[in-house]
Parts: C-alpha cells; sequence; structure tokens
C-alpha cells in the first residue's frame, strides 16, 4: 500500500467518502510541513506546537517510538482559529472537522516522512515535492 492509499485509509471511508475531499485534505495537511508551505516547513509546525506547549506531541511523530495521539481541540490550539478556517473553507469541512481529520492524518504522515527519527536539515522538501511524492498516480 502507498503512503497515499495508508493516509486515505487512516481516515477510513466513513469520513471522507469523495477522492476530492480526502485530496483536499491530504494537500492541506502537506502544506502544514512542505517547506514553501503555510507554517514555515515541519520546522515552522514544531514551533507551532512547543508554542501550544505540546512539542513532545510531534515530537513523538519525528522520533523512532509510538506516536502520541492528537486531539482535534489541541490541533485547533496549534493552528488557530485563522489557519483552521482557511483549511475548512479549502477541505468542505467546519474547523472542528477539519482539526479532526488533520490529527488523525498528521501523525502517520510526519512519522512515514521522517524516518531516521528527526527533521531533516532542509526539511522535506517544498509543496510540489510533496505532492508529487504522495499523489503521483493521482493527480
Amino acid at each position: 500500500m502507498g503512503l497515499l492509499d495508508k493516509a486515505f485509509d487512516m481516515l477510513g471511508d466513513n469520513h471522507l467518502p469523495l477522492m476530492d475531499s480526502r485530496t483536499r485534505l491530504l494537500q492541506a495537511a502537506l502544506a502544514l510541513i512542505a517547506n514553501n508551505g503555510q507554517t514555515g516547513g515541519l520546522h515552522g509546525l514544531v514551533e507551532k506546537f512547543q508554542e501550544a506547549g505540546l512539542g513532545s506531541v510531534i515530537r513523538s511523530w519525528i522520533s523512532a517510538g509510538p506516536n502520541v495521539a492528537l486531539t482535534a481541540t489541541q490541533m485547533e490550539r496549534v493552528l488557530g482559529e485563522g489557519h483552521l478556517q482557511q483549511i475548512a473553507e479549502e477541505t468542505g469541512y467546519t474547523e472542528h472537522e477539519a482539526a479532526e481529520h488533520l490529527s488523525e492524518m498528521l501523525p502517520d504522515l510526519i512519522d512515514q516522512l521522517t524516518p531516521s527519527g528527526q527533521v531533516p536539515q532542509g526539511g522535506l522538501g517544498n509543496m510540489s515535492a510533496l505532492l508529487d511524492h504522495f499523489m503521483g498516480g493521482y493527480h
């Protein structure tokens, strides 16, 4: 199973019945960790988690150990209302639904993209490279 299929499988068919919704959600998740993304790449997202008092949560996703779960409320705290509003508009979900789906998807995405247990110095790549990596056969 490819990474994109696994990302979609994590959400289940009951959560996101349309491929378009799944694709937009994955794009929103990738935009959070892309070097040229909305948060300044994975390094920037780590900073946002630290500012929200959740640095240990995102570090667990990067490290080789088990991933600590994140609630939708915690994701809302990390991203803030304005950022979540934009993601909600892009995906067609409410802000809380978008936070819920991202809290389910991001831990495994980040875990898989950091197999060495650390954030690469140059980041994970720009949005185009990440989209090609995950969506090569889908777009």
